[in-house]
């Protein structure tokens, strides 16, 4: 393929005007945010222009020319563009210049990092995220063990346990990081509103029943009209019953059982049930529930978490906000915190299909504040999304969050086998590696925590000493153009 250079140029030059004009009619979007976070803005909002267009073909073009294919430039993809056009010979005048370079955008992301996760002895690895539980707050041996082996942030879940037990657990990482002389952050989650199921006609007494293939079973808020003898599922918020639509699928039990709405009247939806991929076939009591297409009015900040609050405010240093959906969800959380003379850090938990069209919106309202996090939360998130979908999904999120320079932590399932039975799986050690492509990777609980931690460690170490040999190619993002339409 013969190379038109003019051509060539005047191709990039039409993409650099676009990039520009779309900063110029965001401008009072822009102006909203902190001023610490104004470059980061723009950027953003230039990244997601650049990836609302189809551009491989341009990307090939520059690679056999022997440029930039404008691949690994999120953090600052104006500067990367008009870096090309100066190799083309299109001359600028220094105020023309973007001033987010690549080592304006590295420093960004490294800065807001330190500034969320504390110091850290290793830099070649990301910051080490551990989930604790009651299990650890009389066995202060292995909190120091797990600060020796590389834990940064020590991560309590507000859905479970109680005030006292998240104070024991705090006081024991505070003990050994003065002990050990390494700093540890504490994270703390709040709940959340709570789909989780409940068995309210056949099977109560045992709180299980049998779902097969084919079978309808009633789906009821618990102040319905119910016919106690039929199979009848309730869940724990209220309220959500009532606002599904037909056609809208239910996922049971992290998405093995799958349902479909057929009808709904009074809070009583009849479902039917389109897959169940358990062995036995049964739905118990307290398992989670999703609800991919549905849309609902309940607010993700519960009367539980604003209870939890003031303990939060006093002890923790980050604070998780799960199943964000829309940026008025965030700007509600800032108001509540901004009650607080002491305030955590918050860190955005991406896990419904309705935070990975949002992003750009959640981003934007997050740089209200001088520093904020995503969480790649990935439980939640492939099933809301589709399992076949995470690995696309992830790596967007980590695209965009790059380009508004926020720090990432890669959370859900990583080295899961080898922590709950000693053993790893090879696609876990695989998953694990590309975990380094983040600023954070957190751990669930598990028995096997410290030999995870060590092997977390290792594996990302080597994988810090490697490039991964992988050229992107930029077909349109559709995050983008649900953003710029908008």
């Amino acid at each position: 393929m013969n190379i038109d250079s003019e051509a060539l140029k005047n191709e990039l030059e039409t993409l650099m005007k676009k990039m520009i004009d779309t900063v110029h009619e965001r401008h009072s979007e822009i102006e909203k945010v902190s001023e610490s976070q104004r470059i980061s803005a723009v950027n953003l909002i230039q990244y997601l222009t650049l990836r609302k267009e189809d551009i491989r073909l341009l990307q090939d073009k520059l690679h056999i020319a022997g440029l930039s294919s404008l691949a690994s430039s999120e953090s600052h993809i104006l500067r990367q563009v008009q870096a090309l056009l100066l190799r083309l010979g299109k001359k600028f005048s220094p105020k023309d210049i973007s001033l987010c370079d690549y080592t304006k955008g590295r420093d960004l992301i490294k800065s807001r990092s330190n500034q969320l996760f504390g110091a850290k002895k290793d830099s070649r690895i990301p910051y080490l995220m551990v989930t604790f539980d009651s299990l650890l707050e009389d066995n202060h041996q292995m909190v120091v063990d797990l600060l020796n082996a590389g834990m940064n942030i020590a991560r309590i879940n507000c859905a479970h346990d109680n005030d006292k037990s998240w104070k024991k657990m705090i006081e024991s990482v505070r003990k050994a990081s003065k002990e050990t002389g390494i700093s540890c952050k504490i994270y703390m989650d709040i709940g959340g509103p709570k789909m989780r199921t409940t068995i309210l006609g056949k099977g109560k007494k045992s709180a299980k029943v049998t779902l097969y293939e084919g079978d309808e079973f009633t789906l009821a808020e618990k102040d319905a009209k119910y016919d106690t003898s039929g199979i009848v599922i309730g869940c724990d918020e209220k309220d959500i019953v009532k606002q599904l639509k037909r056609g809208e699928r239910v996922l049971f039990d992290d998405g093995v059982i799958e349902a479909i709405v057929l009808s709904n009247h009074n809070g009583l939806a009849n479902l039917k049930v389109v897959r169940n991929s358990k062995k036995k076939n049964t739905l118990k009591a307290q398992k989670g529930m999703n609800f991919p297409e549905s849309h609902f009015t309940i607010p993700a900040l519960t009367e539980n978490d604003r209870l939890a609050l003031p303990f939060i405010c006093e002890h923790a240093d980050l604070i998780g906000y799960s199943f964000v959906r829309e940026a008025s969800d965030i700007k509600k959380l800032q108001k509540e915190l901004s009650q607080y003379n002491k305030k955590p850090t918050i860190i955005l938990k991406i896990e419904t299909s309705d935070a990975v069209k949002n992003l750009p919106s959640l981003l934007l309202q997050g740089m209200h504040e001088d520093v904020f996090g995503v969480m790649i939360a990935r439980g939640d998130l492939a099933v809301e999304i589709g399992f076949e979908r995470m690995s696309e999904i992830q790596e967007e999120i980590l695209w965009i969050s790059e380009a508004a320079h926020v720090p990432v932590i890669w959370a859900t399932q990583v080295l899961d086998n080898l922590n709950k039975s000693g053993i790893a799986t090879r696609s876990e050690v695989t998953d694990a590696f590309y975990a380094g492509q983040s600023e954070c990777v957190m751990l669930n609980k598990g028995e096997y925590i410290l030999r995870t931690l060590k092997a977390l460690t290792d594996i990302l170490r080597r994988s810090g000493e490697h490039h991964v040999k992988k050229r992107f190619a930029f077909r349109p993002m559709q995050i983008a153009s649900r953003y710029l339409k908008s």
